[in-house]
């Protein structure tokens, strides 16, 4: 399934912005950074709890907001992007 994770969390703090690299670091283990704090990911359903799990488990909730959007299938045709796109479609052969 294809999810969209966005994420805003306090750095007004040194734990604050701990916690930013932390969240980015999780999402860069399932996805790939198509804003500063939203992450398009591939995941199945194991992977998608446990991703989910490990953010609840980052952030400070009393702080820090975390939502998480099932795209629609296919995901090419529910999206529109104007200005820049660093999506790498990785189930595309890659041409070096």
């Amino acid at each position: 399934m294809d999810i969209l994770v966005t994420y805003d969390v306090n750095t007004e703090t040194k734990e604050g912005r701990r916690r930013l690299r932390k969240v980015a670091t999780v999402c860069k283990d399932y996805g790939q950074r198509v804003q500063l704090s939203v992450f398009e990911c591939r995941v199945n359903d194991s992977q998608y709890e446990t991703l989910c799990d490990r953010l609840v488990k980052t952030i400070e909730p009393t702080l820090d907001s975390i939502r998480v959007y099932r795209l629609p299938a296919p995901r090419e045709e529910h999206l529109f992007c104007c200005g820049i796109d660093g999506y790498t479609d990785f189930e595309k052969p890659l041409i070096l």
